[in-house]
């Protein structure tokens, strides 16, 4: 929901499209800056002490932005702030969840439940931005951020009651050796060392469709009403994605996951030279199920081939990746196609993609990674806090 309310927010207090980039910069730096901290502190304390603190501030956040805007004090430096502290606290959330995952279900049933936290996400994202625009229309986008806060207390009750088995957390040593366990934790694993390296490359050509999409939507396609089905067949493809991950268990996990994010090449090919809107549309409900089957496959490989009390610290490189390059692809992507032509930049992202994705498929550490490999050890010393997992 928030992401048509920010805009309209932003655009109610006079700013523009200048004032909303800065607005989104913001929340980019936020989440791409303290990401390797957060996945520190999400080994270093209980991981769900860590997701309700991060709940509580963004909570706080949101209800600030709510009052600050339907009273009409609401300034863009406010906005420029208080986005940044949120994604600060959404750094410190994201690998703290991806560990916590483990310690609520068995390891056989992993890539199934992250399956379903990838539906509920995906069915959100089909919903939210129209109920948002509905209710920034009917009312004011205040009502949204307001909204909004409440999610976040209502995720902090979840969380609270959610039967977890606890660990006991390694002696605290200085922050920076914590942090370069890490680091050699995710360098050791040639799978995940090659994967991203390669996973970078796919990214930059990611981001070419999400900004030149629409500026041949505009110009070719009708505007923003093709856009917007556009965008409604990723949220659609992404929660088909989930349910394959629900059902398809492939012998070689990451193989799998390579193969289905090298689909990501279908929506730029389907700009060159835009095919019908429809087709559009059903390419891009492609490649979204593909990044949904394929994340889930590398997400639960990471919690089985990581060992626990590195887990976080671990994903939080893969996270800084994914937040990194994606803006670096979407910055690119206007002035290259300035200089050489839309075309060519869109056949050049695919180009991309599908590289990096072969490259993936044909290296054999990630090749070697079966559903049979070993699945790591919790922290020592682990018992149950209220109840087994699952």
């Amino acid at each position: 929901m928030i992401g048509v309310a920010l805009a309209f927010a932003v655009f109610q207090i006079g700013g523009g499209a200048a004032q909303l980039g800065l607005v989104l910069a913001s929340l980019t730096i936020g989440r791409t800056a303290f990401v390797l901290v957060g996945g520190v502190w999400a080994d270093r304390l209980p991981r769900r002490l860590v997701m309700l603190t991060c709940d509580a501030i963004r909570a706080v956040v949101q209800a600030f932005v709510a009052v600050a805007l339907l009273t009409g004090t609401a300034e863009i430096w406010m906005l420029a702030v208080t986005s940044f502290v949120f994604g600060a606290a959404s750094a410190f959330f994201l690998p703290a969840a991806t560990g916590l995952v483990p310690q609520t279900i068995s390891a056989g049933r992993l890539q199934q439940a992250n399956a379903l936290l990838a539906l509920s996400r995906s069915s959100v994202q089909v919903v939210g931005p129209a109920l948002s625009g509905v209710i920034v229309a009917a009312a004011a986008p205040g009502w949204v951020f307001a909204i909004d806060a409440l999610t976040f207390v209502g995720s902090a009750a979840f969380l609270a009651l959610l039967p977890v088995a606890a660990r006991e957390p390694a002696a605290r040593r200085p922050f920076l050796v914590e942090f370069g366990e890490g680091a050699r934790a995710a360098w050791s694993q040639g799978w995940l060392r090659v994967g991203l390296a390669l996973t970078a490359v796919a990214i930059l050509g990611m981001g070419a469709f999400l900004v030149l999409g629409p500026v041949i939507s505009k110009s070719e396609l009708g505007g923003a009403t093709s856009w917007g089905l556009i965008l409604t067949a990723g949220a659609i493809g992404g929660l088909f994605g989930g349910v394959i991950a629900l059902r398809l268990r492939p012998r070689r996990p990451l193989v799998g996951t390579f193969a289905a994010w090298s689909l990501a090449a279908l929506p730029a090919l389907a700009l060159v030279p835009p095919l019908p809107t429809v087709l559009i549309a059903v390419a891009y409900g492609i490649y979204q199920a593909g990044i949904a089957f394929g994340n889930n496959m590398f997400e639960t490989t990471l919690q089985r081939e990581v060992p626990h009390d590195l887990l976080s610290r671990v994903d939080s490189f893969t996270w800084l990746v994914a937040l990194s390059l994606l803006p670096v692809g979407q910055a690119l992507a206007g002035p290259l196609s300035d200089a050489v032509g839309t075309d060519t930049v869109l056949v050049g992202a695919a180009a991309l993609v599908v590289v990096s994705c072969a490259a993936g498929i044909a290296t054999p550490s990630v090749r070697a990674i079966s559903r049979a490999t070993h699945v790591p050890p919790r922290a020592s010393g682990s018992t149950d806090e209220s109840s087994s997992p699952a």
